[in-house]
């Protein structure tokens, strides 16, 4: 449930419901805004009728939150959440576009495809240093080298930088170089790794899981936010179903739908999704009009030399056109693309 608080409650009035939510077991989120505070309770609702919590001073209304995921649930925060990476604003006006090589295969590579989408307006540098592949005989990264360069090319281009972690046992070195952390599609149920991520006290990207339902993705979301962190960003990244020609599925109808149900940012990844890099273009232009809050893009400055996903990175070209082209698609939805601070 969430107790909205009347407009401009004393502190006094809000510590007092604090301390009685606190008395009954209630796990509590507090959400102060400029005028009015909400409190996020988690417990027992057959007790709310014993607090009688509307008939203390400074309370206007109790609201059940009927959804079973509760601190991402719209009915939780009044506007949308905007998730801060660096001086990159996720969720606010602006559309964010992450960008870089699927893995970090060596320093000259990951330093020109750094330079490469800041130039062309990226707002976020994306590397894989530890990689999850379906076959154990494939490239699996670099791993500690690799963020390490991640962190170079950081420094070098001032790109905030999105890497996946794959296991606890890695989290704080992960924690240590990255400034957002992702989870992987395969990785979207690990329970137990979104709590240990949830709190090295980073921003965290989460992927849907290729089976996984919308209830499913906004629930895993929900093990982040009930540990404490609430700048949770959600991708979008295509779905499994029977057709083969692509990759996955890409569900742009998810978009929508999340951001209605949910107050977290929604973005998309059309590379992973598709597979095949002349058809990303056209469904990232679709996901920035569906009302993503930003994109996931694979560039590589030689794709036919990637050492993973190169059939669905851009070339450096192709990714100047592209930004280009969602310029305009942002104009059109009255918003604008991101840029450095």
């Amino acid at each position: 449930m969430i107790v909205v608080m009347a407009h401009k409650a004393s502190k006094i009035a809000i510590d007092r419901v604090l301390v009685k939510l606190d008395e009954a077991g209630f796990n509590i989120h507090l959400s102060q805004g400029v005028e009015r505070t909400i409190i996020g309770a988690i417990g027992d609702k057959t007790r709310l009728n014993d607090l009688a919590l509307e008939a203390m001073p400074g309370v206007e209304k109790v609201v059940p939150i009927l959804q079973p995921y509760k601190l991402v649930s719209k009915a939780y925060m009044e506007g949308p959440t905007v998730v801060k990476v660096g001086n990159v604003e996720i969720g606010g006006d602006s559309i964010q576009v992450m960008a870089g090589p699927c893995a970090v295969e060596s320093r000259e590579q990951l330093l020109e495809a750094a330079e490469i989408v800041r130039r062309a307006g990226a707002t976020l540098l994306r590397g894989g240093a530890f990689k999850p592949r379906t076959s154990p005989y494939s490239f699996q990264g670099l791993e500690q080298k690799g963020l390490e360069l991640l962190a170079e090319a950081r420094e070098k281009t001032g790109l905030p930088i999105v890497t996946e972690v794959m296991d606890p046992r890695n989290l704080d070195m992960v924690a240590e170089y990255a400034d957002m952390l992702q989870i992987g599609a395969r990785n979207m149920q690990n329970f137990f790794l979104l709590r240990e991520v949830a709190r090295a006290g980073k921003p965290v990207l989460l992927k849907r899981g290729a089976s996984a339902t919308i209830e499913e993705w906004l629930l895993a979301a929900e093990y982040i936010l009930a540990e404490g962190n609430r700048d949770v960003v959600l991708c979008e990244r295509g779905i499994r179903t029977f057709e083969n020609y692509t990759r996955n599925t890409l569900d742009l109808t998810a978009v929508p739908v999340v951001k209605y149900l949910s107050h977290l940012p929604v973005i998309v990844d059309p590379s992973h999704a598709i597979g095949k890099w002349r058809f990303v273009e056209p469904m990232a232009r679709a996901a920035i009009a569906s009302g993503a809050d930003g994109l996931l893009i694979e560039v590589h400055p030689h794709p036919e030399e990637a050492l993973c996903d190169g059939p669905q990175s851009l070339t450096p070209d192709n990714f100047n056109n592209l930004m280009h082209k969602l310029k305009h698609i942002a104009e059109v939805m009255d918003r604008k693309m991101g840029s450095l601070q």
